[in-house]
């Protein structure tokens, strides 16, 4: 019997409930109340999600080898699984410590990447290989598009398209709203440190500044 939001999301019915919970519940958690943390569940969905990304690239794709280890290191970077964890609100139903969760540990890449792939390791062992292909078809393959944008270092990008010119770029938060547990930041890049290049709003400095550099990369092809 399906009990759980994400059972009923993918359609699967978990024969142990508890391995669900134990994908779900981060170390902070654990350390606060005991029990299982997700840290093994996570070594397993990593090589999970590793195979079927994999599979459905080499049978899709006619690139050589290192072609494609690099499409895949960019579907399985965190940031992306990340991603593909927010699509089902999986942030939603994991067990966070306190401190964890004052510090905003639901939005934090690295631990909503961890809980996906600790989630596609508790699917595996609890229903095989079939389930986590599901999974991967759902939310995964129909948004690739997605993940490789996500992983675009734009900075690094705009630096280099500036190289050339020899031109120096500071980024600065200009603003942040929203509650201590919900910041959102803005960033400005100034060039030359009198050029507004342009801005970009995220929740982590990081965010902001990737988004400003992303603004400021579309200004300057528009010219």
């Amino acid at each position: 019997m399906k009990e759980h939001p994400i059972e009923e999301y993918f359609d699967i019915d978990f024969e142990d409930k508890d391995l669900l919970k134990t994908a779900l519940t981060h170390s902070s958690y654990a350390n606060e109340n005991g029990g299982k943390n997700n840290e093994r569940l996570e070594f397993i969905g990593d090589a999970v999600v590793d195979l079927l990304i994999g599979e459905y690239l080499f049978e899709s794709e006619k690139e050589n080898e290192g072609v494609l280890t690099k499409k895949r290191a960019n579907i399985v970077c965190e940031k992306s699984l990340s991603y593909f964890a927010s699509l089902f609100n999986l942030q939603d139903y994991l067990f966070l410590g306190k401190g964890e969760e004052k510090t905003g540990g639901r939005d934090k890449d690295a631990i909503k990447a961890d809980a996906f792939e600790a989630l596609m390791g508790a699917v595996y062992i609890d229903q095989g290989i079939d389930a986590c292909k599901k999974i991967v078809k759902k939310v995964m393959l129909p948004n690739l598009g997605h993940a490789y944008e996500e992983t675009i270092d734009y900075k690094t990008t705009l630096q280099e398209y500036l190289q050339s010119d020899k031109r120096s770029l500071k980024y600065s938060i200009i603003k942040e709203t929203g509650e201590s547990h919900d910041r959102t930041f803005t960033a400005r890049i100034i060039m030359d440190n009198e050029i507004s290049l342009g801005e970009g709003t995220g929740k982590s400095h990081a965010e902001a500044e990737q988004n400003a550099a992303k603004a400021a990369l579309e200004k300057l092809a528009l010219k």
